[in-house]
């Protein structure tokens, strides 16, 4: 199995990054809080899990190590593939996920597009006893940043991801009208994402 990947990343789709390694382009899918911390050009290195299937051969890939275990934990309960597991991942954190798990929050396990009532109270059973408690510093991630800088990562992220520049900055503001915690990069991208769609 490909447990990393590092290279050049030469480009940036809404869904997946493409990264050359050894004159090969590998595509991985990530999601839009990794692709965010992406820029077409630079070095990158991410984790990756290869998912197998009769038809298909996918790689995913992550900010983190947390990142890609959460991936592959959230897919040992049952009824959750890898883009369900993936969509978790994309609206909460890895410790936003344990978190929920490990407080019995059916509510905000519903917030991730695919997750009704009762999926999110199987997952809650089937994971709480392997799931792990939330880290202290976990919530920090590699991609914070202190300070006004996150409005640039943030609105640049959602441009990334094919929303207009007017759009991406009246979320953003939004978030920041919130009182969203402003060192964590990755939950602020989450937090203005969920304002589009709400929008």
């Amino acid at each position: 199995m490909i447990a990393f990947v590092r290279g050049k990343v030469a480009a940036v789709t809404l869904s997946s990054a493409v990264v050359e390694v050894g004159g090969v382009g590998l595509e991985l899918l990530c999601t839009p809080g990794t692709l965010a911390a992406l820029r077409t050009g630079a070095e990158a290195a991410l984790p990756t899990s290869m998912v197998v299937r009769e038809d298909s051969l996918t790689l995913f890939g992550f900010a983190d190590e947390d990142e890609k275990q959460m991936f592959e934990l959230a897919q040992t309960a049952s009824g959750v593939g890898p883009k369900l597991a993936q969509a978790m991942l994309a609206v909460l954190s890895p410790d936003g996920v344990r978190t929920a798990i490990a407080a019995d929050d059916v509510k905000t396990l519903t917030k991730v597009p695919g997750i009704g009532q009762k999926g999110a109270q199987r997952i809650i059973l089937e994971l709480k006893d392997r799931i792990g408690t939330p880290s202290a510093g976990a919530a920090a991630s590699a991609a914070s940043v202190a300070g006004p800088a996150w409005r640039d990562q943030v609105t640049e992220g959602l441009v990334g991801l094919g929303y207009s520049a007017k759009d991406a900055e009246k979320a953003v503001e939004t978030v920041a009208a919130d009182g969203t915690d402003t060192t964590d990069v990755g939950a602020l991208l989450r937090a203005a994402l969920l304002t589009l769609r709400r929008g």
